[in-house]
């Protein structure tokens, strides 16, 4: 039998059981402290629990109980041992009468239980006596913590105005001690301060309205609960936690107006759209409750309006029409407000509106002046004579001294060319006969002025319409191409025709077409009438003859429904073609072309080859003319270019030979060498060096060249940018004299020309001449 089981289920069910007095041993040593001993069958042990209460003293060891065999004979040749969770430290045992001890201080909440292991050992043999057996030792719980309110600071929101009972939110406090043992964590809930608005359930900690509050008079009050263990009993541990209670608004309060009677201004020259002043209610809720929604009441609201501004919550009045002065100078409306959001608990006790009233005051104002329409709309027949009348048009100055105001045409020159208007009492007339076929409408503006106040201006539209006039005949649209067959035959509709008219017809126009009256008795076509507004032309013969007649002249004459009727006569060309019946109109223009010139076929053929002959010819022409343009000898041509080298600068005279470089004219590629730019700056101080050690005369050339450089600084008109000045100057002194022919004959007597010799095969003829020049003279 598993001994170790049965011990740990009786254990776990002992602390039921009251001590029986049957046992052989049932002391309450300390009050709770308890261990019964019960006889084991058949050598088995038998145990009722032990219980330790914690908080015990560790100076003197503390009874928890005794363990006996039913084999103990009172010889002392038993011992007991105790193994286990604490034994021997903890727990000690009495080893000749099995009195178990506690020598330190228990916390049930650190461990609730101890399991050991008891055995009897015989002395003299030092063998067991019986199988070792397993028991608990219970820690029996005591009042040593106190309650613990772990979520506090609590915060919580009900909406005002609730009714009492209300739950608001609950609180829970915890406690350490043993709940299934004693009341050391029953707890009991107080309130200590709420009262008396609030209340709470002592056992749930349910805090509950006790009676209804309003936001508007306090929105915020701090309760504080407080949890006693054991019941509340004496000598029990309290602990308190602090609710903060917020209430939350409810739509409570209607709107009210600050003012009774409100007085306000506006001026008749205010547009539509304007401020007229504004209303202001107040409401005591927040939020959307205290949202408003303003409007008017009474017949007035189609002049005045009012709308609502949602950040602010006022009611802003708006003109919501034109106001005159003279016609109505004061109104009174009756402005309402209304909450938007109504809670429907609070209507039986109040309307959540409110009503105001607000006297408005139109200001007088110098107006422009007014017109009797705002546009109006004339008619004037067409071609009417200069000066006739086409309308009047009014105005008049509202205010009350009624200042006369003068009239003009304006928007458009053309305009006035064609109407004029009386500028004292607003008559129009035109100042040209009218065209309708040009402009069936005229659109004019006229303005009135205050003629005291040019500044004050009004005008309107003025819509003439040019009424139609039958002055136009009817016509043909296009010009009618038409051809007849050489054998067509009697009665063959070789054309159709038809009319239009510029003018227009209030029944829709209507054409009729018969032959002229010259050419009444014509006995070769018809004209028949489809009365559709077109006609048939018909052949009235068989066969024509290009020989005898190569086209006829058909006048026909078209009248229109107009009153009066007009007619016109309208001429149709009708040309006989070389074709049988069917009419082939490229081949019918070919022959008519030819006919009039009176060409043949073969003519017009013959005519055409000649031209292509002398176009072939005129081109052939130019041709050679292009290739005797050109040279006979490109490439001497293109070598004397390659030759030709521009130099710019001025020697010392003709017995200078290094003021140049000579060999540059003997190279051919002179101009196709690439020299790199030189820096302009140093290369103009070199020269200006230069040019002040050329010539004996320097200082004449120094003061020459010092001038010409001043003159290029100051010059307004020279470049932005570092530039080259090069001046002909050859001073008083010059070594090669007059260049002139008048003393040469004197200065050539003493010149040798050798030096020519050494220049070349280009200046050999030059060389020659003055060689035998020489020779000559000597």
């Amino acid at each position: 039998m598993n001994w170790s089981a049965l011990l740990s289920l009786m254990l776990m069910l002992v602390q039921l059981w009251p001590c029986s007095p049957s046992t052989q041993n049932c002391s309450t040593q300390n009050t709770e402290q308890s261990f019964t001993a019960v006889r084991r069958v058949k050598r088995a042990w038998v145990w009722e629990p032990l219980f330790a209460t914690e908080e015990q003293t560790s100076v003197v060891p503390v009874y928890v109980g005794q363990l006996k065999s039913d084999l103990e004979k009172q010889d002392g040749n038993l011992k007991y041992t105790l193994t286990g969770e604490g034994a021997g430290s903890i727990f000690i045992i009495d080893e000749n009468n099995g009195k178990i001890y506690v020598t330190q201080k228990l916390d049930r909440e650190k461990k609730p239980f101890y399991t050991l292991r008891a055995q009897a050992i015989n002395r003299s043999t030092q063998l067991p006596v019986e199988p070792e057996s397993e028991f608990v030792i219970k820690v029996r719980d005591v009042n040593d913590h106190e309650p613990q309110f772990l979520d506090g600071p609590y915060v919580a929101t009900v909406p005002e105005m609730s009714p009492e009972g209300t739950s608001v939110t609950q609180v829970t406090a915890t406690d350490g001690d043993d709940p299934s043992y004693g009341n050391s964590a029953r707890l009991l809930y107080s309130l200590i301060q709420g009262q008396p608005y609030f209340s709470v359930e002592p056992k749930t900690g349910v805090i509950r309205m006790a009676s209804e509050m309003d936001r508007e008079t306090k929105d915020q009050y701090l309760v504080i609960i407080q949890a006693k263990d054991m019941v509340g009993q004496a000598g029990a541990f309290s602990a308190t936690a602090t609710v903060t209670i917020n209430l939350s608004d409810v739509n409570d309060n209607p709107p009210k107006f600050q003012q009774r009677l409100y007085y306000m201004n506006v001026s008749e020259e205010a547009p539509v759209g304007t401020t007229v002043g504004k209303v202001c209610a107040e409401d005591s809720d927040i939020g959307e409750n205290a949202a408003m929604n303003y409007s008017i009441e009474g017949d007035d609201s189609d002049v005045f309006d009012i709308i609502t501004n949602n950040e602010t919550q006022e009611g802003i009045i708006l003109l919501k029409k034109r106001v005159d002065y003279e016609s109505k100078r004061r109104y009174s409306i009756r402005a309402k407000v209304v909450n938007m959001y109504i809670d429907h608990r609070f209507l039986k006790e109040e309307l959540f509106e409110d009503q105001t009233v607000v006297k408005i005051n139109v200001e007088d104002a110098d107006e422009p002046p007014v017109f009797t329409l705002e546009n109006y709309v004339m008619e004037i027949a067409e071609g009417a004579v200069s000066g006739s009348l086409v309308g009047i048009v009014t105005a008049r100055d509202p205010d009350a001294d009624d200042c006369p105001v003068r009239y003009s045409i304006v928007h458009g020159m053309h305009l006035k060319r064609l109407f004029s208007i009386n500028e004292h009492n607003g008559t129009i007339i035109t100042t040209k006969p009218l065209d309708r076929e040009i402009a069936s409408w005229h659109n004019l503006t006229v303005t009135a002025t205050e003629t005291r106040n040019p500044e004050k201006i009004s005008e309107t539209n003025v819509y003439i319409q040019v009424l139609d006039v039958n002055d136009h005949a009817p016509e043909f649209p296009k010009y009618y191409e038409t051809f007849v067959c050489e054998n067509a035959v009697s009665g063959q509709l070789i054309q159709s025709v038809s009319a239009v008219d510029q003018d227009d017809s209030a029944e829709g126009h209507h054409f009729y077409f018969l032959l002229a009256q010259e050419a009444a008795n014509n006995s070769h076509f018809t004209v028949k009438d489809n009365q559709d507004n077109t006609a048939g032309i018909f052949t009235a013969k068989s066969g024509f003859r290009r020989e005898e007649q190569f086209s006829f002249y058909l006048p026909i004459l078209i009248l229109d429904n107009g009153t009066p009727p007009l007619t016109s006569t309208n001429t149709l060309t009708i040309t006989v073609c070389d074709c049988d019946t069917e009419v082939n109109t490229f081949y019918c223009r070919y022959g008519a072309f030819l006919y009039s010139m009176g060409l043949s076929t073969e003519a017009l053929v013959a005519i055409l080859a000649c031209v292509l002959i002398l176009l072939v010819f005129f081109l052939a022409i130019l041709a050679i003319r292009q290739h005797r343009k050109r040279s006979p000898f490109p490439e001497k041509i293109e070598e004397f270019r390659e030759n030709i080298v521009r130099y710019d600068d001025e020697g010392g005279g003709e017995e200078d030979t290094e003021a140049f470089d000579i060999s540059a004219l003997r190279t051919r590629t002179v101009m196709r060498t690439h020299k790199p730019r030189k820096k302009v700056t140093a290369e103009i101080h070199s020269l200006y060096r230069q040019s002040l050690q050329v010539g004996p005369d320097s200082a004449v050339f120094r003061q020459f060249i010092s001038e010409k450089l001043e003159e290029a600084n100051t010059d307004p008109s020279a470049p932005p940018y570092d530039s080259l000045q090069t001046y002909a100057f050859e001073g008083t002194g010059s070594l090669a004299g007059s260049l002139s022919s008048l003393s040469s004959n004197i200065s050539d007597v003493d010149q040798s020309y050798d030096y020519l010799t050494d220049w070349g095969p280009h200046f050999k003829q030059l060389a020659g001449m003055y060689t035998s020049h020489r020779s000559v003279g000597d």
